[in-house]
């Protein structure tokens, strides 16, 4: 997989689909990997360049002395476009992802379109993950093995019932967190980015084509920040996901790829 050093931190990446495509750039959610876009990248690579960087402390990127900013992991989603010669991009980000779509398109004019899933504008107003659930996501019972541990921490981004209706892909996504999340130092660097982001006072200055897309039954970033995104953003369109969860992109997935793919083509 290719790499772009930016101060001194490689940030790793993987290249999808047509490369002489509109690019589109997908960034994943605090502490998680790159397999969480495999689905959408599979449905993009027939027409699009699908980038997908791990975040600084995930995967194959480097794992430097926090805590990070948003602005840092912006910063580093712009080298990676950089390395990659993009004038342009659509930007579909997830969660922190969401967040540091945001923060990249106020600073970077190549941004021709943002995606914004299960994610917050940060801010006063915005609509925090509650303490009971914030409790859950970053402590796992300490006699835990570590496939336990991740099925845990991922309880409450999941609706009730998902381990159950789909045992299969629940434990190839175990696998494939042990393989690419964030170390547990990447983790807890990518939370104080999360705890400190706050783009609510400068998103009306973003003119680009917006889709935000929200599960209702979120636990981990409530629905309302989609209301409170569409209240700022000059051109947001929201579209809510009935009893959708935290990783509604997940358990939903062919209907999300299909919603993203019809917005990318409006707006290409």
């Amino acid at each position: 997989m290719p790499s772009v050093t930016r101060d001194g931190v490689a940030i790793d990446y993987a290249v999808d689909g047509d490369p002489d495509g509109p690019t589109v750039l997908l960034l994943e959610g605090l502490g998680y990997g790159r397999w969480m876009w495999r689905w959408l990248a599979e449905t993009l690579a027939d027409d699009y360049e699908v980038l997908r960087p791990d975040n600084r402390g995930t995967g194959d990127s480097d794992v430097p002395e926090g805590p990070y900013t948003v602005a840092e992991m912006a910063a580093d989603a712009a080298a990676v476009l950089d390395d990659r010669g993009v004038d342009a991009a659509h930007v579909c980000g997830a969660s922190m992802g969401g967040m540091i779509a945001q923060e990249l398109a106020l600073a970077d004019d190549r941004v021709a379109s943002l995606t914004l899933l299960c994610t917050s504008p940060g801010g006063d107003e915005a609509t925090p993950t509650p303490p009971a659930v914030q409790e859950h996501i970053f402590s796992a019972p300490e006699d835990a093995d570590p496939r336990e541990r991740i099925r845990y921490l991922m309880e409450p981004a999941v609706s009730d019932g998902f381990y159950e209706r789909e045992p299969d892909l629940v434990d190839r996504i175990v696998d494939w967190r042990l393989a690419g999340d964030a170390t547990p130092t990447g983790r807890e660097a990518q939370a104080a980015a999360v705890a400190a982001f706050d783009a609510s006072d400068r998103l009306d200055d973003l003119s680009v084509p917006t889709l935000v897309l929200h599960g209702t039954a979120d636990r981990v970033l409530p629905v309302e920040n989609a209301d409170l995104l569409a209240e700022l953003l000059p051109h947001a369109e929201v579209e809510r996901f009935e009893g959708g969860p935290h990783l509604f992109f997940v358990e939903e997935r062919e209907r999300v790829n299909e919603r993203v793919r019809s917005f990318l083509g409006g707006v290409a």
